[in-house]
């Protein structure tokens, strides 16, 4: 082989090994930009990003949440939310966050670290004991004068949303589920329980003073919870 075309030959492999590199350096990329989308935004500097998103969502669900309807939700393809979930899940695990990200029954959510579980199960122990909220008692009033009732009707009758000071109570075991409305697919309904009528030393409902008066009529809430 001659030095020219030895010469030539290095010159290829070395052009060869470049593009190779710059080609995983692109991909590098295109991973990194699925796993921290929009962190600048999308829509502009008022958008937030992809997982920031993402996260405030997942904060607010009950039940599991698909990654399809998280696609539409943000505006995002399928196979980027997908990405960003994952993302999102291995550094809770890898800075051993207090919580994880877990893709059950189809859907994300936000659960406590096993590891964690006795101390929030001592939390919430301790939690019975304490007293409840001003926001708490005004909700367990409008459910103890208007059961059964839907958490629309509260929130329309307190003016603000009710689903977390609903869930506390339902912690506490002051109300609990009692059926839906009108139909299977109906809202669910919620009422006191007989330890609500225990800790008020009542025993009856009927007992409780004449306060209904003063609430608003159903279809008044309803006018305001369909406005």
């Amino acid at each position: 082989m001659s030095d020219n075309a030895e010469h030539a030959e290095h010159a290829d492999n070395a052009e060869h090994a470049e593009h190779a590199d710059k080609a995983d350096a692109t991909e590098d990329q295109q991973l990194a930009h699925l796993g921290h989308l929009g962190d600048d935004g999308e829509g502009g500097s008022d958008s937030p990003a992809l997982r920031t998103a993402l996260e405030a969502i997942l904060m607010v669900v009950d039940e599991p949440v698909g990654d399809v309807l998280l696609a539409q939700v943000t505006e995002r393809p399928t196979d980027e939310v997908r990405v960003a979930l994952a993302s999102l899940a291995a550094e809770y695990d890898e800075t051993g966050r207090g919580f994880e990200l877990r893709e059950v029954a189809g859907g994300w959510r936000f659960y406590t670290r096993a590891s964690c579980a006795a101390y929030v199960e001592r939390f919430v122990l301790d939690g019975q004991q304490a007293r409840l909220t001003q926001a708490a008692l005004e909700t367990l009033a409008v459910v103890a004068y208007r059961q059964p009732v839907s958490r629309a009707r509260v929130s329309a009758v307190r003016g603000v949303n009710v689903d977390g000071v609903m869930r506390t109570l339902v912690a506490r075991g002051l109300v609990e589920e009692t059926g839906r409305e009108g139909h299977e697919a109906g809202a669910i309904l919620y009422g006191t329980t007989s330890y609500f009528l225990e800790r008020l030393g009542l025993r009856s409902l009927d007992e409780l003073p004449e306060l209904a008066p003063f609430l608003p009529e159903l279809d008044t809430v309803d006018d305001v919870a369909t406005a």
